[in-house]
């Protein structure tokens, strides 16, 4: 259906929320192993705040769909990209290169360069973010996907800026798929501390907060606005999210347009 044919957009849509392409209010979602009808019907009511599609970990060495979804979503101008586990695995065995050609031959226009699991020297992270820079919109993630190790906020921040200068487009901050790490406690509380010490210093229109849980969402938006850009959003919830970045639903309505 037209979206021009739905009077209540005229009546109710947020004018302060950035439309496609856009580099700010990014939703980035975590396709699991969705089937091409399920890709599709995400697409078919949800397209306009669907900015980016990660193919998790390493799910799409496994899944038999992949050509046929990446045709799917370049077709629709939807960014995708593998996840970190694929480059840190491609380091570990010396397949790099093979790996990037992969991701050109493809038209894969994004990759992510972590060092969650492995252990990379950050003067070589920095390095390959450098290198990749030259030729892909590079996404590096930030802070541990062990529960049990909390870094500190200083070092955050000073991470965050060097991969920034290296060339990162977007720096993501870890959250996983549960949402208990990194940014978050394993409650999934959020550690408002250290967003409040990153935001001091770096522009946040250029992170990417994993934000998998609904109540980390409503936080992030009542604390930046409707154009925060969140990640490891679950394909369900893309519009339920749309809906409290635009002040539609009980959350964030009084915030968005007061009393």
């Amino acid at each position: 259906m037209n979206t021009a044919t739905n009077r209540l957009q005229a009546l109710f849509q947020d004018p302060s929320r950035t439309r496609k392409p856009r580099e700010a209010g990014l939703t980035h979602v975590l396709d699991k192993g969705l089937s091409l009808a399920e890709v599709d019907g995400l697409l078919e009511v949800g397209a306009p705040y669907v900015d980016i599609i990660k193919f998790g970990w390493g799910t799409s060495v496994v899944i038999e769909n992949l050509d046929a979804k990446i045709d799917l979503c370049l077709a629709r101008g939807i960014d995708i990209y593998c996840g970190g586990s694929l480059f840190e695995l491609a380091l570990q065995r010396g397949k790099v290169d093979d790996y990037i050609a992969y991701l050109k031959d493809r038209g894969i226009k994004l990759i992510e360069i972590s060092d969650g699991v492995i252990e990379l020297p950050a003067a070589d992270k920095l390095r390959h973010i450098e290198r990749l820079a030259k030729d892909f919109k590079v996404l590096s993630e930030v802070g541990s996907k062990d529960e049990t190790v909390v870094v500190a906020p200083y070092r955050w921040v000073k991470q965050i800026k060097d991969e920034l200068q290296a060339g990162a487009w977007k720096v993501i901050t870890e959250g996983r798929e549960s949402g208990t790490v990194g940014l978050y406690r394993s409650s999934g509380e959020i550690r408002t501390g250290l967003v409040e010490e990153i935001e001091i210093q770096i522009d946040t229109s250029r992170l990417m907060f994993e934000a998998p849980q609904k109540p980390q969402q409503v936080w992030l938006i009542k604390h930046f606005g409707a154009n925060v850009n969140l990640g490891n959003i679950p394909p369900g919830e893309v519009i339920a999210l749309e809906t409290m970045r635009q002040g539609l639903r009980a959350d964030t309505m009084i915030d968005r347009h007061g009393a």
